[in-house]
C-alpha cells in the first residue's frame, strides 16, 4: 500500500476539523482531480477557477459541479491556513445551475405546533428524558442541524451567561446563540444527574455533552430516531430539517432582522436566508393566482 504524502495527511487533518469522513473523502476525490487538471493552484487567478468551472458545466450535472465547488473553496482554505496563499479566490464562486428544492410551505410546523414538540413525554429509558428533551429544545429554540447537536462538547455550554456555541461546519459558521430561561435549569439538571450516571458505563471519558445510555456519544442517527418518534402526533412529515426552516421562517414572518436570522441559522450567504422571505412572496402569488376571480 502506498503511504499517502506529508501533504495529503495536512489537507485530510484541516478537513477534519470541519466534515464527515464521507465528505472528506468526497473532497479529496475532487481536489485531486482538480489539481490533476491544475498542477500549480496556488498561481491560478480567479478566472481560470471560472474556465475550470464552465468545463465541468459541460460534462456534469449541477448538484455535482457545485459539490466540486465547495470542494475547491475548501482547498484554498487550506492554502489560506498554510500561508500558500493570502486570499481564497474561490471564495466568491457561486453558481445558480439547476433548481433548487424549494420549500414547501403547507408542509412548514405552525408554532403551535412547534411547541408540540416540547411538552415532557414518558420516555422508554427514563435516564434518557433529560437529554430527549434537550435534544427537542435545541432543534426548536436554536433551530440546529443534527450534526450541530452531534458535535456539542461540555465547554460550549455557558450556563451562567446562558448562551451556547455551535461550533462551525462545513456548511454553517461558528454562532453564539441565547438559551432560554427553560433550557438552563434543564441542562443543568442534565450534566449533574443524568450525564454523570451515563458516563459510569464508558471506560473512556468524552467531553461530548450528550450521551446515550451506554454512556457513548448521542449520535445523528439517534437524534433523527428520537424525531421519527414524535411523528403520530403530527400528519405533517417531521424531520430535523422541516422543524428548522419552520423556526427560520417564523423567525422572519416576526420580523426579525434578516442579518440576525442568517447569524441564528449559521448561514454562511445572506441569500441562503433570504430564500424564505422570498417563498412568502411566492406563496402569495400563487394563492393570488390560484383563487383571483378573473381566473
Amino acid at each position: 500500500m502506498i503511504k499517502p504524502s506529508t501533504k495529503n495527511d495536512q489537507l485530510t487533518t484541516f478537513l477534519r476539523n470541519e466534515l464527515s469522513e464521507e465528505t472528506i473523502k468526497n473532497y479529496l476525490y475532487e481536489i485531486k482531480k482538480f489539481k490533476k487538471h491544475y498542477r500549480n493552484p496556488e498561481r491560478l487567478s480567479y478566472q481560470n477557477l471560472m474556465e475550470y468551472v464552465e468545463l465541468l458545466r459541460k460534462n456534469y450535472n449541477p448538484q455535482s459541479v457545485k459539490r466540486t465547488i465547495y470542494a475547491i473553496k475548501k482547498y484554498y482554505d487550506y492554502l489560506v491556513e498554510t500561508g500558500k496563499v493570502k486570499t481564497n479566490i474561490a471564495g466568491n464562486i457561486k453558481i445558480k445551475d439547476g433548481k433548487e428544492n424549494p420549500i414547501q410551505l403547507q408542509e412548514l410546523l405552525t408554532e403551535k405546533e412547534l411547541q408540540k414538540l416540547l411538552e415532557p413525554r414518558k420516555e422508554r429509558y427514563p435516564i434518557l428524558e433529560k437529554r430527549n428533551q434537550i435534544i427537542m429544545s435545541l432543534l426548536v429554540n436554536q433551530a440546529l442541524l443534527v450534526g450541530d447537536i452531534e458535535r456539542l462538547r461540555i465547554e460550549d455550554l455557558d450556563l451562567k451567561e446562558a448562551k451556547i456555541r455551535i461550533q462551525k461546519s462545513g456548511i454553517t459558521n461558528e454562532r453564539i446563540l441565547e438559551l432560554k430561561a427553560e433550557q438552563i435549569l434543564l441542562f443543568y439538571e442534565y450534566l449533574n444527574n443524568d450525564r454523570e450516571l451515563l458516563s459510569i458505563n464508558q471506560q473512556l471519558k468524552t467531553n461530548n455533552f450528550l450521551l446515550g445510555k451506554l454512556g457513548t456519544k448521542t449520535t445523528k442517527d439517534d437524534i433523527n430516531y428520537l424525531i421519527s418518534t414524535y411523528q403520530k402526533q403530527f400528519t405533517k412529515r417531521l424531520t430535523s430539517t422541516r422543524i428548522r426552516q419552520s423556526v427560520i421562517k417564523l423567525k422572519l414572518d416576526n420580523g426579525e432582522n434578516l442579518r440576525k436570522v442568517q447569524y441564528f441559522t449559521g448561514h454562511k450567504h445572506a441569500d441562503t436566508t433570504e430564500k424564505y422571505k422570498e417563498t412568502g412572496i411566492n406563496a402569495l402569488q400563487t394563492a393570488i393566482n390560484q383563487f383571483h376571480p378573473m381566473k
